[in-house]
């Protein structure tokens, strides 16, 4: 689920983050029980008059409450700050989200003071010096409290520009079933997955392998980027500044995935059309055994309206190439602060609330919003209320981001054109050297 991916001044990125969020409301957020945080605060109230006013700004996410509920809470747990909403469309809206964002920000006026933001959205806001550095707000220590792909994802030129708020990724879905009758051990290989892939589809228990998806669009960069970095490679070098796609790690990490379709035959042809919900589809109706997607599809897996697979299915960090490192697209939203806002200690203070652990506990039960720090995964409320999201701290912990420049808009749109040729045609290396030398070009 991320365009969130886009980055300042290309409004057209983000349609495809739409896909991402589509999580926002999913992972169970119906059944969740409210917290009701706000009630056991010990409310206090003030004169408006009394109190800084600040305004924040979020695309509209819901569960048992909403955002405005949230903000509600946190001016009824203090007397000292007031926050005005600014309601942006919902995340499957992204483009609408991310234009509002930049109208707003562009006029450099201090409003919103704070605001919520798709993940590949940052390098170019802090590029556009739209968003305020946080380092001498959150050092170094308070951000090993949340996951480090995360951090990453919201650091630009060596500076927090973001605060982590929630996260998805991508991750490898597996009938338990298939599993057990095809070796009883969950692949942690792409090698070991192509294997047991064909063994169930030669005997009948599987129509297809795996599923993934290989429309062009972002969700193909996000696929990518997980191959590519499970086999130890990049998209950009470590200074951003060029492109390493046409290197040997990344060549290997696509041919697999051209392989999928017209060598092992694990994968139809049909996903180089596909993004997620035609990949979903199959593996709920009970035709595939393993499927690269989001957290949205476990709720799904699980109710008898929608899936035949109920009881069945199961989730893993995916698989990675020998001698590499499971990888995981991250996605998500993360808070920011406006570099313009004449209010910032009321900002930053109103920012550490929403990022604070009972916030993120708060989002995760009434929202089903994954939390971005590790040690709330381990809270057994959660643990009680929503499993499946308790079981993803492993999953999390390999998260990547995908390329972080202010130049994505660009980057995202040579590298869909690039790769969706390399897997039709199956020139994989030629089609990769001229995505890096696109790429140059445009990093430079």
């Amino acid at each position: 689920m991320s365009d969130f991916k886009k980055a300042p001044i290309a409004s057209n990125v983000v349609a495809d983050s739409a896909m991402l969020d589509r999580r926002h409301f999913l992972l169970g957020a119906a059944g969740a029980a409210t917290l009701g945080i706000a009630s056991g605060l010990g409310m206090r109230t003030a004169r408006a008059a009394d109190r800084t006013e600040i305004s924040f700004a979020s695309a509209s996410f819901f569960g048992k409450e909403g955002i405005g509920d949230l903000v509600k809470a946190y001016n009824e747990s203090q007397d000292r700050i007031m926050v005005k909403f600014i309601e942006l469309p919902p995340p499957s809206s992204s483009t609408e989200v991310y234009q509002g964002l930049i109208q707003q920000l562009a006029r450099r006026n201090g409003t919103p003071d704070v605001f919520s933001q798709d993940v590949i959205w940052i390098a170019g806001f802090a590029a556009a010096g739209w968003a305020l550095p946080l380092d001498q707000y959150f050092p170094k220590e308070k951000r090993s409290d949340y996951f480090p792909g995360t951090v990453a994802a919201c650091t630009y030129n060596e500076k927090l520009t973001a605060l982590p708020w929630f996260v998805d990724s991508g991750m490898f879905y597996y009938r338990k079933d298939l599993v057990e009758k095809h070796g009883g051990k969950v692949p942690e290989t792409w090698d070991d997955m192509a294997t047991m892939a064909a063994a169930a589809q030669k005997a009948g228990d599987a129509k297809f392998g795996y599923l993934w998806q290989g429309k062009q669009a972002e969700v193909l960069i996000c696929d990518a980027v997980e191959v590519i970095t499970s086999n130890g490679g990049s998209i950009l070098a470590a200074d951003a500044k060029s492109s390493v796609i046409g290197e040997k790690a990344a060549v290997e990490a696509i041919q697999f995935l051209y392989d999928t379709i017209n060598k092992t035959k694990i994968s139809p042809q049909n996903v180089l059309s596909w993004d997620e919900e035609p990949s979903r589809q199959p593996f709920t109706s009970g035709e595939a055994m393993f499927m690269r997607n989001w957290s949205y599809v476990y709720p799904i897996a699980q109710d008898p309206k929608a899936s035949h697979v109920v009881d069945k299915v199961a989730v893993a960090p995916l698989p990675h190439f020998a001698g590499g490192k499971s990888a995981a697209c991250l996605g998500g939203y993360q808070l920011g602060v406006n570099a313009n806002s004449k209010k910032r200690e009321a900002a930053i203070e109103f920012l550490s609330w929403m990022s604070s652990p009972e916030t993120q506990t708060r989002l995760a039960l009434n929202f089903g919003l994954a939390p971005s720090r590790p040690a709330i995964f381990e809270n057994a409320k959660l643990k009680a209320e929503q499993p499946f999201m308790a079981s993803l701290q492993n999953v999390f912990i390999g998260a990547t981001p995908r390329p972080i420049t202010p130049q994505y808009a660009k980057v995202t749109l040579a590298l869909q054109s690039s790769i969706s040729k390399a897997l039709v045609s199956g020139n994989v290396q030629a089609e990769l050297k001229a995505a890096a030398d696109q790429i140059n070009k445009i990093v430079a």
